[in-house]
């Protein structure tokens, strides 16, 4: 061990000691606990460094003594010491690696061992830094990680950062292996819908100071949002669902089914649930689901459900793409058309609206859609001419059934335990996209939120450790310019033994 080494070895333990007594002192016993804690964190980050650079000197004197030769078995000689800037999520660290250098042949093998990232910052400061920046804004990000970290981050580091880390998103989704065929359940659940992301002027000329009529401030890019699952079968009758759907007033509600047992609960919910949402369109979305699918698909897929609401686009790509799902009409917007024709029937205020809504709500999960349509016409037709608005709204109704027909026999879709509500793909549409893109004042290029957008789709699949291991492994096969032995990193193996 070299004197410079043994000198950071006994000045981080002196610093250890100094933290134990500060500590046990008569002085601390007389102080709160938030003080002392407080005091301690920033303390421990100075030890962390400390003890990081002693792990770095150990693993450069390692490397020097070792040198590498050359494909004719040659040694190549150590030039100099490179030292570049390292960021740790305990402040910046030296790292003197050794440099080894003949004409026309260099290596820095510890940048390979160590699996050093190419721009400065540590792999657990990025990390840190897009858990943040993927649910909050770049600006807060950066005040959180100077707050608890003492780090000074731009917003354009931050920014940086995501962009380069989602750069291999695709790629993981097309090597990670499907769930398998024992794990999955019996129905293949595809959804999709989109969610609009407010968007950066084209030019400052674009931004009017005041808007006309009928003219929005924002100016929005659809997000694509698409789900894949699988689930059991999940028999109900029509009733237990407009209990679900429609609860009221104990005296007005449609008496419900008996509950399932939490095991059946369980069950039924969404098996290996995988969600993607994307800025680059709908064939691009749909590419990818069918991907997604044909990987998922198999003899064990007894049925193939595909939901969307009544965007005649979205059904299109569902029948184009995945031509052997049955589309489903989703029953959440079928059953907005049924309060829409109520409040025109009864006044917004009348407590016989839901009691109306029910009964027709039952009627279409029984398979009366035909006669529903044909009610609402003749009611439509019925009304004066002083009343034409009204008379629209009940055609506009009846028009959206009609032209939905097809994906609307819920009878049937009950009977073999299908899902009719695209719930999960509702709630993607708002923590996805909603949450993060659509804050106060935020508006993006696509550039700035497609990235964003993929590692939040990394997050919410529980993904994000598989993920960005596979890049820190992707990275060290690059520095080393060979292929790296294994499916873990030398950090990961040290940490499961000593497990």
């Amino acid at each position: 061990m070299s004197s410079n080494l043994t000198e950071k070895v006994q000045q981080t333990q002196q610093h250890f000691e100094e933290l134990m007594a500060f500590v046990t002192t008569e002085a601390a016993q007389q102080t709160t606990a938030y003080q002392v804690e407080q005091a301690l964190f920033k303390q421990l980050l100075g030890l962390g460094s400390q003890l990081l650079g002693v792990f770095f000197a150990m693993r450069a004197e390692q490397s020097a003594a070792s040198a590498p030769t050359d494909e004719a078995g040659s040694v190549l000689p150590l030039h100099s010491y490179k030292a570049p800037r390292y960021v740790s999520i305990f402040g910046e660290v030296t790292i003197k690696r050794p440099y080894f250098y003949r004409r026309g042949q260099a290596l820095l093998p510890l940048d390979g061992a160590l699996s050093l990232p190419e721009h400065g910052y540590s792999d657990l400061v990025r990390e840190t830094v897009e858990v943040l920046s993927i649910s909050r804004s770049y600006a807060e990000s950066a005040s959180l990680m100077a707050r608890f970290f003492g780090l000074s981050l731009s917003t354009r580091s931050l920014a940086q950062m995501v962009e380069e880390d989602a750069d291999e998103v695709r790629h993981y989704y097309e090597e990670k292996a499907p769930p398998a065929p024992e794990e999955e359940a019996a129905i293949l659940v595809a959804q999709a819908d989109g969610k609009g992301v407010p968007m950066v002027y084209a030019s400052a000329s674009a931004k009017a100071v005041r808007l006309g009529k009928g003219q929005k401030r924002k100016k929005k890019k659809e997000a694509l949002v698409t789900g894949l699952y699988t689930t059991v079968p999940r028999v109900r009758t029509p009733e237990a669902v407009v209990a679900s759907f429609l609860a009221g007033e104990p005296s007005q509600r449609c008496p419900p089914e008996q509950p399932p047992r939490p095991e059946q609960q369980q069950a039924a919910r969404p098996q290996h649930k995988q969600l993607w949402a994307t800025l680059e369109g709908k064939e691009r979305a749909f590419t990818r689901l069918r991907a997604q699918v044909e990987r998922r698909d198999g003899p064990h897929v007894r049925a193939r459900v595909a939901l969307c609401d009544g965007c005649e686009a979205l059904q299109r790509h569902f029948q184009e793409s995945l031509p052997c799902f049955r589309l489903v009409l989703d029953f959440v917007p079928v059953t907005q058309y049924l309060w829409k024709a109520a409040n025109v029937l009864f006044g917004e205020q009348d407590p016989q609206r839901l009691r109306w809504v029910q009964e027709q709500a039952l009627a279409l999960l029984s398979g009366q859609r035909p006669v529903l349509v044909e009610t609402l016409r003749q009611q439509s037709e019925a009304l004066p001419g002083q009343q034409a608005s009204a008379a629209k709204v009940l055609g506009q109704v009846a028009g959206y059934y009609e032209r939905n027909a097809a994906y609307m026999h819920y009878d049937q879709y009950l009977a073999r335990g299908w899902p009719i509500a695209s719930g999960v793909i509702e709630g993607a549409c708002r923590h996805l996209v909603k949450d993060r893109c659509e804050g106060s004042g935020m508006r993006w290029t696509p550039s700035g939120a497609e990235p964003v957008l993929a590692l939040r789709s990394v997050y919410e699949n529980g993904d994000w450790d598989g993920y960005h291991a596979r890049r820190r492994r992707q990275r060290q096969a690059r520095l080393y310019q060979l292929p790296f032995p294994g499916d873990r990193l030398p950090e990961e193996q040290a940490l499961s033994m000593a497990a």
